[in-house]
């Protein structure tokens, strides 16, 4: 018998098959990127492609303090494919948002945003101006145009609330009804800002496949940090199918139907039919997107606002008095069988429910404000110090950091309704390091990514919260835990609760 003293042909081929697949790896890792002298410290990550793509999924904000712990303010991290160079000190935030020319805030949402929600992209040869049409009609979301965008989202959430709500049903002993708030606030805030936005059928006040929509909505909003992050939508399940049956919903024929349509949504209908080269589930796809624009952070918003309101009976009597204080100066008595209507200026007059809806933002915002680079430069960050990026860079502007900053905000993990009030009128002046700092609030982001509908969105919540208060008192069911966040959508606006919430609520007598 002979003893092998060395490997088969068999053994061989296996060796060399796995020395075939490690190739790819091993070419990734001499090809990584090598820090030069002048830039930030580089995270590189030993994953080839992801980086530091899963450390940072988990829990983006503790994951960047860590960094900051070991780097500095500024540092680079390789997150799946893509070198962020993130800067975490808020007072070097203004060099950074002035800096229009050299870092460009476009390029990266005109990549990703017809990649999510399917259509073309804008920027091409085949649509010329429609880039720059598009960004101006986001003016009618503001300004004069805020009044009746306002005017008639209370009409839409009293149609809501008084056939859904408000009516006689048979409830648990002293009035009560139960129900789970996330979904309560999704179902108000997601039908009255459709019918707002788009109007209602010409049959009917409602729109009969709403509900239907809602959930198809909701499915395809689970993946969406996924189609964010690039991952080809075939991959994920069902979710193709889902976004077309969402964007046939949109399609010329439908909405060409429906009455009482802003005067936003109506611009936008004129301006993509001006294009010859866009076909109806193209145009579907654009008011489609709008619509996750419009909800799926006012949402998760209205949520965490109503959740830490009625987890602080104090804080709720405070507001829902101060909404009793202002219908009163107007001459409104409220009475529950009648409807209230909240003009735009009454609602500017709430700053107690204005500083707590603040200061909800501030606790489940997880935003991300990015920038490109358009070119190999030196980015100035202060009088002092300069940091070298690359063409193709992502600048990140992480606020959720600035939020939870114990030298900024006294006990950051805890909610104060008043946080935002001095003297009875709006806090602006926030401090570190002895400094002033011009941005200590970044919910909508900063510069000109910042949120067009901003305003309206604050409208919506106050609207919602109003209403809520005043015809219902509201209870958490005992025996809950306390709710936090879901980090699963760090980056990408407001954070979704871990859980959702059962609470009661009963008409109250006035």
């Amino acid at each position: 018998m002979i003893e092998c003293l060395g490997p088969t042909h068999s053994d061989m081929s296996a060796l060399l098959l796995l020395l075939l697949g490690l190739l790819p790896l091993i070419i990734c890792v001499l090809r990584a990127r090598k820090r030069r002298d002048d830039e930030p410290p580089l995270i590189n990550g030993w994953i080839p492609f992801l980086g530091k793509a899963l450390e940072f999924g988990r829990d983006a904000y503790r994951f960047l303090e860590e960094q900051k712990k070991k780097f500095g303010d500024i540092f680079t991290v390789h997150i799946a494919g893509k070198y962020m160079t993130f800067i975490m000190d808020p007072l070097l935030y203004p060099s950074i948002i002035k800096q229009g020319r050299q870092l460009d805030f476009h390029q990266f949402s005109d990549k990703v945003a017809p990649i999510v929600f399917g259509y073309p992209p804008v920027m091409n040869r085949k649509s010329p101006g429609l880039h720059d049409e598009i960004i101006r009609s986001f003016h009618l979301l503001q300004g004069d145009n805020l009044t009746s965008l306002t005017e008639s989202m209370m009409g839409n959430l009293m149609l809501v609330y008084r056939q859904d709500h408000l009516s006689e049903r048979p409830g648990e002993e002293g009035g009560w009804r139960s129900g789970s708030m996330y979904e309560f606030c999704n179902s108000v805030m997601f039908e009255a800002t459709f019918l707002t936005l788009y109007g209602r059928p010409s049959s009917a006040s409602r729109h009969s496949e709403m509900v239907v929509m809602r959930e198809n909505f909701v499915r395809f909003d689970t993946m969406f940090p996924l189609l964010v992050a690039e991952v080809p939508i075939w991959l994920l399940r069902r979710t193709k199918a889902i976004r077309e049956k969402l964007i046939n919903y949109f399609l010329p024929h439908r909405m060409s139907c429906w009455l009482n349509t802003s005067h936003f949504i109506r611009r936008r209908l004129e301006l993509l039919d001006q294009y010859d080269t866009l076909r109806d589930v193209d145009k579907a796809a654009h008011h489609f997107a709008i619509l996750w624009a419009s909800v799926g952070n006012t949402v998760p918003a209205s949520f965490w606002a109503m959740y830490y309101l009625v987890s602080h009976p104090e804080a709720l009597e405070v507001v829902r008095r101060e909404i009793h204080d202002v219908l009163k100066l107007s001459g409104v008595e409220f009475s529950s069988d009648q409807d209230v209507m909240f003009s735009r200026e009454q609602l500017d007059k709430l700053v107690y429910l204005e500083s707590s809806i603040n200061e909800s933002l501030r606790l489940s915002s997880a935003s991300m404000n990015i920038r490109v680079a358009q070119e190999d430069f030196s980015l100035r960050l202060d009088g002092e110090h300069s940091a070298a990026v690359r063409k193709g860079d992502i600048i990140v502007l992480y606020p959720q950091s600035l939020h939870m900053d114990p030298d900024i905000y006294d006990e950051p993990q805890t909610f104060r309704f008043d946080r935002y009030i001095q003297d009875g009128r709006e806090k602006t002046d926030f401090y570190k390091d002895g400094q002033r700092l011009r941005y200590y609030r970044m919910p909508f982001g900063s510069g000109s990514s910042m949120c067009p509908g901003r305003y309206f969105a604050v409208n919506e919540i106050k609207q919602f919260l109003c209403l809520l208060l005043l015809y219902f008192d509201l209870q958490l069911v005992e025996g809950q835990t306390r709710v936090t966040v879901d980090c699963g959508r760090a980056g990408l606006g407001i954070l979704l609760p871990s859980t959702d919430v059962r609470f009661r609520y009963r008409l109250r007598t006035v």
